[in-house]
């Protein structure tokens, strides 16, 4: 039963809307499916990490180190703040030749920024030291199960977004994308904005 319960709550945090989400539409709208793609490949990369400095007790000195934990806060509202503003300030670009551009795409930049876009966000940080620091305690060492859940979220991020990003590139809605592009454009930017400013806000 546990199994499941962790199971469950794992998708529903990866279902969730939030940065992640915002970031993979994005760039799957504005420069293709290949776009958002490998963002959804930088985002499921970035779990690795929470994996890792969890496991070896990071996790534990960020949630008790007021002045360490700010630090990464802020970081990661200032890149959210930072990605919604250049999608505002872009939105007029056009989506004409939506397939050149797949092909002239640079993988790294959009692995990338989904990488930073999800290490860099504290609400997936906090999730993983609360989740964890329940799994692992001095009596109980199965580090090995929790390696497990951390691929499994990880193959869950992967997927989802990947799927998200061939749902939204497909010649059904694509049309459809192209008419509201410019307004999606400065919605997603302006969701990524709150999100940067209200888990900034939360630091003070």
């Amino acid at each position: 039963m546990e199994i499941i319960s962790l199971a469950i709550v794992g998708l529903l945090i990866v279902i969730s809307p939030g940065a992640d989400f915002v970031l993979v539409l994005k760039n799957s709208v504005t420069s293709g499916r290949a776009a958002g793609v490998w963002t959804a490949v930088g985002i499921s990369l970035a779990i690795g990490v929470h994996i890792g400095y969890t496991l070896l007790g990071i996790g534990y000195l960020i949630s008790h180190n007021v002045y360490l934990f700010n630090m990464v806060k802020y970081a990661g509202a200032l890149y959210l703040i930072y990605i919604g503003l250049k999608s505002i300030l872009t939105a007029n670009a056009s989506l004409d030749g939506v397939e050149k551009d797949e092909v002239q795409l640079k993988p790294s930049q959009y692995l990338f920024q989904g990488f930073l876009c999800n290490v860099l966000n504290p609400k997936t940080m906090l999730f993983f030291v609360s989740l964890f620091s329940q799994l692992i305690s001095p009596e109980n060492h199965e580090y090995g199960s929790v390696l497990l859940y951390g691929l499994y979220i990880a193959l869950l991020h992967g997927l989802w977004f990947g799927a998200v990003s061939v749902l939204f590139t497909s010649r059904v809605l694509q049309h459809r994308m192209a008419k509201i592009k410019k307004r999606l454009c400065q919605v997603c930017g302006a969701g990524l904005m709150g999100l940067g400013i209200v888990l900034g806000a939360k630091s003070l």
